[in-house]
């Protein structure tokens, strides 16, 4: 009966839009010197959560009593030509967002998709329908889907599949049904180093090692004060999370990729708009034009100020200096303080008294 489950359940994770299904037992033991080690050196920054949960991210029966085996799944949603992204990150006047935070908020189409699938695994078994996850609980989300054998870590610390790259979201089902397990994979990364190499601010300070106060997916959506001055500059015009270490790496421009949902499909413009336009945003507008967004979480507040700093690596022109002038005065100190700073870019430049 285990095994035949075992089967159907990659049959109705298909059906549902998931690109790959695993199951593991998670044996999280070696997992905790690496990560303690993570915290002990403050890279963590100001995600205080990490350091109050670590006894549940290494346990998975004691988030959800009962808890015998984890379903990891994957959901692909990586853009049809990276090569348009890329040259997106060299048109300084424009707008970068992350290729995942285009469309629907993946956390709510992961949850939705996985409820499906815990339902249906749940009338098949007799057994309650278990919790479903994603980035909505501590969870060492990338360590047990490589358990099961979805991929591998990579050096940037994200999960990499030879048929899928990195360009999916990850999700989990914690059961308390004996499924069989699958085997881990091995490891394809080899000597490359393009990740590390590609960070825009050298958060990768070494493989396997991400210092997430350099990162800039950290800086333009968790931290919640002042962008360091020492890293703005190299942050260019990504003004909500990077892809820079997943548009390097090799194993995204491998093989076929899997079907990507409708629901991440770039919405209101934010595939291609400009920064100006964006900055002239009101809170009003970014809540309704951002409605079912993740980006709609970090607040107008740190959406001026990861523009106002875009706006200062831009190349100068009448456009972004009329944005600029225009919020100079703005009544959020945090947006005039990087308002000042991306005026004061320009004139260094020149291109103001």
């Amino acid at each position: 009966m285990l095994q035949d489950l075992r089967l159907r359940l990659d049959a109705w994770a298909r059906d549902l839009g998931f690109s790959s299904v695993a199951v593991s037992a998670p044996d999280l033991r070696d997992a905790a010197a690496p990560l303690q080690a993570w915290l002990s050196a403050g890279m963590q920054g100001s995600m205080d959560w990490y350091a109050r949960s670590v006894a549940l991210r290494l346990a998975p029966e004691a988030l959800v009593p009962g808890t015998v085996r984890v379903i990891s799944v994957t959901l692909p949603y990586g853009p049809d030509q990276p090569g348009v992204a890329t040259e997106r990150l060299h048109q300084s006047e424009q707008a970068y967002i992350s290729v995942y935070a285009q469309g629907r908020d993946y956390h709510k189409v992961m949850r939705q998709q996985l409820a499906k699938l815990a339902r249906q695994l749940a009338q098949a078994s007799g057994l309650p329908p278990g919790r479903v996850f994603c980035d909505s609980a501590p969870v060492l989300e990338v360590e047990m889907a490589r358990q099961g054998g979805l991929g591998w870590r990579g050096k940037h610390t994200l999960l990499l599949n030879r048929q899928a790259g990195s360009w999916f979201f990850l999700g989990e089902l914690f059961t308390s049904l004996p499924l069989p397990v699958d085997l881990p994979t091995s490891a394809h990364c080899g000597s490359c180093t393009a990740c590390i190499d590609a960070c825009p601010t050298a958060a990768i300070v070494a493989p396997y090692r991400l210092d997430a106060r350099r990162c800039v997916s950290y800086l333009t959506i968790e931290h919640p004060g002042s962008i360091p001055l020492e890293l703005r500059n190299a942050i260019g015009n990504r003004i909500y999370g990077c892809d820079d270490c997943q548009l390097a790496c090799p194993w995204n421009r491998e093989g076929p990729r899997a079907q990507v949902a409708e629901d991440f499909a770039p919405r209101q413009g934010l595939g291609h708009s400009t920064l100006a336009d964006l900055f002239a945003w009101n809170a009003e507008t970014f809540a309704s034009r951002l409605q079912g967004s993740p980006i709609r979480r970090i607040g107008h507040q740190r959406w001026l100020r990861n523009i106002a700093v875009a706006l200062g690596n831009a190349a100068s022109s009448p456009e972004v200096l009329q944005a600029l002038r225009q919020r100079a005065d703005d009544p959020d100190p945090l947006v005039r303080e990087h308002v000042t700073w991306a005026l004061d870019q320009h004139r260094l430049n020149g291109e103001l008294p």
